[in-house]
């Protein structure tokens, strides 16, 4: 079973650059991120075509995430993250997909720093805490995945240096991600590639994709019940070189 993410960065802008993806790709599975469309805008049609079944929350201009599932019966669980009735910004989903509990996610980018947006950022990164703090200990396979907007260390980013004051890479936000790694999850791809550097989004400014300046902020993040299930796992990098493409590539496991 092959399950993806792909922070798209506009669905209908970037549609052609998807679905020639996926007939390349033929993941089973894709969570996506930044739809940027409302509920009624999401490509299904073409998205069926291709072979997939899909559930979305979208949401106008802004956000939007969703799951793809090729022939396979999408079961929703969850539509937005628990924890605040007040929240409308779509950044949550979860569903069962081949007896898999996958919750496809897109965090706040947090900038400026500090300032209501890191704030929000924050209590977000606890509302998922508290929701991950239940789906960890189930005993059924779970995956979390998608857009995390942090790089956990260094190691994930391009000159570290000039990023210490980003809300991706404030110590407040490695400190959440690894408060939630360590309830038992598995970074899918430090547990295959320790040492190696890996990027998973590249700026459109300055040759960023071609001076290899990038940043792994998308995330799979796997618990016991299916962390020993995994085989491979990488990056499309090809694809954030193609016209017209979205700043993030295509990230992907293999589960046995």
């Amino acid at each position: 079973m092959k399950i993806a993410t792909y922070n798209v960065n506009g669905v209908n802008g970037r549609l052609p650059v998807l679905l020639r993806w996926l007939a390349e790709a033929q993941p089973d599975v894709v969570c996506l991120q930044e739809l940027k469309a409302p509920q009624e805008k999401f490509p299904e049609e073409a998205i069926k075509d291709a072979g997939y079944n899909a559930i979305w929350h979208g949401q106008k201009s802004w956000n939007g995430v969703a799951i793809l599932a090729r022939g396979m019966e999408i079961k929703e669980l969850q539509r937005g993250l628990p924890g605040d009735d007040d929240d409308i910004q779509s950044r949550y989903i979860e569903a069962m997909v081949n007896d898999v509990i996958i919750g496809g996610l897109y965090l706040p980018n947090g900038n400026p720093a500090p300032g209501p947006k890191f704030d929000y950022k924050l209590s977000w990164f606890e509302r998922l805490q508290k929701h991950a703090a239940r789906l960890v200990k189930l005993d059924l396979p779970v995956i979390l995945t998608g857009d995390f907007n942090v790089m956990p260390t260094e190691q994930d980013v391009y000159k570290p240096e000039r990023w210490v004051d980003d809300a991706l890479f404030r110590p407040e936000t490695r400190e959440a991600f690894q408060k939630l790694v360590a309830q038992g999850w598995t970074d899918a791809i430090r547990k295959l590639y320790p040492e190696e550097t890996i990027y998973t989004f590249w700026d459109y400014f300055r040759n960023a994709y071609g001076r290899n300046a990038g940043l792994r902020i998308d995330h799979f993040l796997l618990n016991p019940k299916v962390s020993d299930k995994l085989k491979a796992a990488g990056v499309d990098k090809h694809v954030r070189g193609w016209e017209k493409t979205s700043d993030h590539a295509p990230v992907w496991i293999e589960l046995k």
